[in-house]
C-alpha cells in the first residue's frame, strides 16, 4: 500500500467505492488521513462497513464543512455530461477534487530512497486502444530482464494498492482518459501515448475534449521522455508541442503507417517488421510475424509503443526480442483459446467498438467472425471495407439484426447466443481458418461487462475442443 501524504488528522471525502475507492480509503487512513466514505450504491455502501468504515452522506447538508478534499472514483462524471450533484456540492464548497492517480504520484516517493542507488521510475499508459496489452507488455519485459516492476491502474490493481517502490524499481501504470483528465498531479518519467479513436465522447463533451484529457498526462506531468503514436493528427500535434526540434530525442515517435525518418529517435512497424532509427541510423530491428501473443497490426502497433518505452530505460534491442516472445497476451484481448482440426479460436470480446473490432478482423484470415451485443451509435457500418477476411458472421445480442442490415455481401447468421454461435461457428469452420470474437459491441444486453463475455466464449469453445 502507498501511505497518501499531506492529510494527517484531514478529513478527506471518498465518493465513490469500488476497487479503487476502497483503495484510497485504506490508503488515507494508512497515511493519517480521516476519509469520509460515501457511494451511491447500498451495496457497496454496506461492502465498506465491512471493512470497519462507517459511510458519510455526502448529499446531506454542510456534508463538507471541514473537509480538506473530495478524492473521486474514475467511473463518476465531474463535468460532462453533467457533474455528480455530490462533486458540484464540493466544488461549490471551494473543496479541491481529485482522483487517487493525484495521490499516488503526490505520495509515491519517499524518504527511503536517498539510500536508493538507482531511483524508482515510474511509466505511464493512456490512448484510445493498446494501451493494456502495452503496460503489460513493458511490465512482462522487465520483469523477464530482472528489473522489478510493479503494474496497475486502469489494468489489475488500484495504484494505491501497490507496494512502496523498491532500489530501482519501475511502476507501469494504465491511465484512461477518466483518470487523466482529473488529476491534480502526474508526474511520469516515461508517458506513452498510443493512439486516439473516438470514444467516451459524451463523457468529455466530444473528441476535442477526449484528446484534452489524454493530452494532460503529456502537458501537466512534463515526462522525461514521450513515447508518442503519430498515426492520427492529435498523435503528431502532441509530438510537435512536447519536442524542441527535430533532434530532441526526448520524444520518441511510434507508427505502424509510415516508415519514420529524420535525425530524431523513431519506432515504426512495416510488414511485420519493427524498426529502430535513431540519429538518422538503424539502431535494432525485430521481426514481430513469429510472435504469437501479438497478432496483427493493431499489435505491432502495442510492441513498438512498448519497446520504445522500455528502450528509454537503456534496454537492449535482442533483450527485448527475446522478452516479446514469451509473452502470451492478455485475456479478451486477441487471446488464443485453443486450436482443433487446424482450427484457431480467438478471444477479443475487448474488442467494444468498431476501430477495435477492424484490427482484430485484420490480425486473422478466413474468419467465423462472432459479433453482436449492446451497439454503439454508427453501428458496424464503418466495419465494411474489412470484410474480405470473413467467411461468415455468426451475430449474437441485442443489435443483431441491426448489425446483418449492415454486413452487405458477407454471409451471416443470427444466432442470439454465445452457445449457438460458438456451436454453429465451429460446426462450419474449415481447416485453416480461425474462429474470432470481436464483438464490435459493448456487452450490457447479455453480460456484466467484456470479461464475462470473453470467458463464456471460452467456456463454450472448451466444450467443442473436449469433444471426441
Amino acid at each position: 500500500m502507498i501511505p497518501v501524504k499531506g492529510y494527517n488528522g484531514k478529513k478527506v471525502a471518498v465518493l465513490g467505492l469500488g476497487r479503487s475507492g476502497m483503495a484510497t480509503a485504506l490508503a488515507l487512513e494508512e497515511g493519517g488521513a480521516i476519509p469520509l466514505l460515501w457511494d451511491d450504491s447500498a451495496e457497496a455502501r454496506a461492502t465498506a462497513e465491512m471493512m470497519d468504515f462507517t459511510p458519510v452522506d455526502l448529499t446531506r447538508a454542510n456534508a463538507f464543512d471541514d473537509v480538506t478534499s473530495l478524492i473521486v472514483s474514475p467511473g463518476i462524471p465531474h463535468l460532462y455530461p453533467a457533474p455528480h450533484p455530490i462533486i458540484e456540492k464540493a466544488m461549490a464548497a471551494g473543496v479541491p477534487v481529485d482522483n487517487d492517480i493525484g495521490l499516488f504520484f503526490q505520495s509515491f516517493a519517499t524518504l527511503d530512497w536517498e539510500s536508493f542507488s538507482t531511483m524508482p521510475r515510474v511509466i505511464a499508459v493512456t490512448g484510445s486502444n493498446g494501451k493494456s496489452t502495452t503496460a503489460a507488455l513493458i511490465h512482462h519485459v522487465l520483469e523477464e530482464v530482472g528489473k522489478p516492476s510493479q503494474l496497475a491502474g486502469n489494468i489489475g490493481r488500484g495504484v494505491l494498492d501497490l507496494e512502496p517502490a523498491h532500489d530501482g524499481e519501475v511502476v507501469v501504470l494504465e491511465l484512461s482518459s477518466y483518470q487523466t483528465e482529473l488529476a491534480r498531479a502526474m508526474t511520469p518519467d516515461i508517458a506513452v501515448f498510443t493512439n486516439l479513436t473516438p470514444d467516451h465522447l459524451e463523457r468529455h463533451g466530444g473528441k476535442g475534449g477526449y484528446f484534452a484529457a489524454k493530452r494532460r498526462l503529456f502537458a501537466e506531468g512534463g515526462p522525461d521522455r514521450a513515447v508518442i503514436g503519430v498515426d492520427e493528427a492529435e498523435g503528431r500535434f502532441l509530438a510537435n508541442q512536447m519536442s524542441e526540434g527535430s533532434t530532441d530525442d526526448r520524444v520518441i515517435r511510434v507508427s505502424v503507417d509510415s516508415k519514420l525518418t529524420g535525425v530524431g529517435w523513431f519506432v515504426f512497424s512495416r510488414k511485420g517488421f519493427l524498426s529502430e532509427y535513431r540519429k538518422g541510423k538503424q539502431a535494432g530491428s525485430i521481426d514481430l510475424r513469429a510472435i504469437k501473443g501479438l497478432p496483427g497490426t493493431h499489435n505491432h502497433q502495442n510492441a513498438c509503443a512498448a519497446y520504445a518505452a522500455v528502450r528509454a530505460l537503456g534496454v537492449a534491442p535482442r533483450v527485448i526480442e527475446q522478452a516479446f516472445h514469451s509473452f502470451q497476451g492478455l485475456p479478451h484481448r486477441s487471446q488464443i483459446v485453443g486450436e482443433k482440426a487446424g482450427i484457431t479460436f480467438v478471444n477479443d470480446s475487448k474488442a467494444t467498438n468498431v476501430d477495435s473490432a477492424a484490427k482484430a478482423l485484420q490480425a486473422f484470415s478466413h474468419i467465423r467472425w462472432i459479433a453482436g451485443g449492446l451497439g454503439k451509435d454508427g453501428g458496424i457500418a464503418a466495419l465494411t471495407s474489412h470484410l474480405d477476411a470473413v467467411v461468415k458472421a455468426y451475430l449474437i445480442g441485442h443489435s443483431a439484426k441491426d448489425f446483418a442490415l449492415e454486413l452487405g455481401e458477407t454471409p451471416y447468421e443470427i444466432c442470439e447466443t454465445m452457445a449457438e454461435a460458438v456451436a454453429r461457428a465451429s460446426e462450419e469452420a474449415q481447416t485453416g481458418e480461425t474462429v474470432l470474437l470481436a464483438p464490435a459491441a459493448a456487452s450490457f444486453d447479455q453480460y456484466p461487462n467484456f470479461e464475462k463475455r470473453g470467458e463464456d466464449f471460452m467456456a463454450e469453445v472448451q466444450r467443442w475442443l473436449d469433444q471426441d
